[in-house]
């Protein structure tokens, strides 16, 4: 059945839009309009995090016919309490598979950042971080999601689905705030939505993989262990976490800007009865939003890729303006190429920081990683990073075929990249 027009004539709008905040690219480089719509560079990085993976960027140019899945919200959530903060119906968007993939399924989940406080919380309230309301109608599957073998040659014809984040503490919250009419529901969204999927036929599974990117990846972190136990064990089933490896490290000022955020977020929409309990029985529960704590203990395979320089968390975690009063960080967050040998230091000792709080994790057989040198936030919904003829590559291996080699167990996946700016094949995001 074709598609009404005006879904159409709104995806050209948006496209074309999105075209003009991306510029065009050069060695590896995506250069976006700082001054788009007087955005900041904290939501410039909001936007390409909510946006890239439905419009697909690549140096060999745009995709002119990507998949266009529906929305489909849960009808039955309202009745459980599954809610989004204003209320409305959680959702997902699912493209089923078909021959070999009939009855594997990879279910990712959607990222977009937090909220800790009344303000930040009323505000997404009116958005699609927020309420279904805003959810787009249609979203374009690129990346792992792609339905094409030469995108994405393990998982494209497994049933593919994308649950929508409108809870703001990566499907963990259960609480409510009556007096600004808020609702943080997103352990229940996660429940419903995986309970409307076993319905769907998720349920009969031989091969699963819960995936997620930013605070998406951070739920596929904290949810991982719980997605295992939907499945009886013969089912082969592991996670994948694409720029969900948070870290709770000092700022430039030597400060906690991620915890103190952190700290709201759990405690303001009652999380901590929803983390994993091998962290919060000998943890704070904020420490225990942090993946750092978590991926040890981990009984289901993981899979962590990350940046060593993720350029949200410098941008908003390590040098955000808040801790950089003089500006002498504005350049160096903006590009790389701009930051003083001190200033680089500084950031390859946040490396070495990820590093070490892998190094436990990597021992085990059963996990993955692929840790990069590039400053980017979330590879696997971006089909350029993803696997393109130029995408990023460790030991000659693109990502896609890393994370495959690992979920299909055809080889051992340790990928840890040499220092920046060592690494001639990233895609690295440069704001003007």
């Amino acid at each position: 059945m074709k598609k009404p027009i005006c879904d159409w004539v709104i995806f050209l709008i948006v496209l074309i839009g999105f075209s003009s905040l991306l510029g065009t690219s050069a060695n590896g480089y995506y250069e976006l309009n700082e001054d788009f719509h007087g955005n900041t560079t904290e939501e410039m990085i909001s936007f390409l995090e909510e946006n890239v993976s439905n419009f697909q960027v690549s140096a060999v140019g745009y995709n002119n016919n990507p998949l266009l899945v529906g929305l489909t919200l849960i009808h039955g959530a309202a009745a459980k309490g599954a809610v989004c903060m204003d209320g409305t119906l959680p959702g997902y968007h699912l493209h089923h598979g078909y021959g070999s993939g009939a009855n594997s399924w990879v279910v990712h989940l959607e990222g977009g950042g937090w909220c800790n406080n009344v303000r930040t919380c009323v505000y997404r309230k009116k958005t699609r971080r927020g309420s279904s309301k805003y959810f787009e109608k249609y979203l374009a599957f690129t990346g792992i999601l792609s339905n094409k073998a030469e995108e994405n040659p393990d998982f494209y014809n497994w049933n593919r689905v994308k649950v929508r984040y409108c809870d703001s503490a990566s499907f963990t919250g259960d609480s409510e705030d009556k007096a600004h009419g808020l609702q943080f529901r997103g352990q229940k969204i996660y429940l419903a939505a995986m309970e409307e999927l076993m319905s769907k036929g998720m349920r009969y599974a031989n091969q699963a993989l819960l995936s997620g990117c930013s605070a998406g990846g951070l739920a596929a972190i904290l949810h991982c262990d719980e997605f295992r136990d939907l499945f009886p064990r013969r089912t082969r089933v592991k996670c994948l976490a694409d720029a969900g490896m948070f870290l709770d490290a000092r700022d430039i000022a030597g400060g906690h800007t991620l915890r103190n955020m952190y700290n709201g977020v759990v405690t303001y929409q009652g999380a901590a009865k929803n983390l994993p309990r091998t962290c919060t029985n000998h943890l704070d529960p904020t420490s225990c939003f942090f993946p750092q704590n978590i991926i040890s203990n981990l009984r289901t395979p993981m899979f962590l890729l990350n940046t060593a320089y993720d350029s949200w968390q410098i941008s908003d975690s390590l040098a955000p303006p808040s801790a950089d009063r003089r500006g002498l960080w504005q350049a160096c967050r903006k590009n790389p190429a701009k930051c003083s040998s001190s200033q680089i230091n500084f950031l390859q000792g946040f490396r070495n920081q990820m590093l070490r709080a892998t190094q436990r994790f990597s021992q085990s057989r059963q996990n993955g990683l692929f840790i990069n040198s590039c400053f980017a936030h979330c590879q696997s919904e971006r089909q350029d990073t993803w696997f393109a003829p130029n995408s990023p590559r460790l030991g000659n291996k693109a990502i896609a075929l890393a994370v495959g080699d690992w979920y299909f167990e055809r080889a051992v996946v340790k990928e840890i990249d040499c220092p920046y700016p060592c690494d001639k094949t990233c895609h690295n995001l440069i704001f003007r």
